[in-house]
């Protein structure tokens, strides 16, 4: 059997070198992004087609093109 005191040590080393290594990182961080903004979107189509929303933007374009008078 092993010194617990050197696979203790050999564990941390390897944990250490896990953590300094930033390889793929970047490609799981646009990954995450892209996920998220296209669930953002999806929420967002959701949200703006529903009958209260959509109904609130008929609304102000009418008031915006209405005559000033009027």
């Amino acid at each position: 059997m092993e010194n617990p005191t050197a696979v203790v040590a050999l564990l941390m080393a390897r944990l250490a070198a896990l953590a300094r290594d930033d390889e793929g990182m970047s490609t799981v961080e646009y990954a995450v992004g892209l996920v998220a903004a296209a669930a953002f979107a999806g929420l967002l189509i959701v949200i703006v087609n529903g009958p209260a929303v959509l109904d609130a933007l008929t609304g102000l374009i009418q008031r915006s093109l209405a005559p000033a008078g009027g």
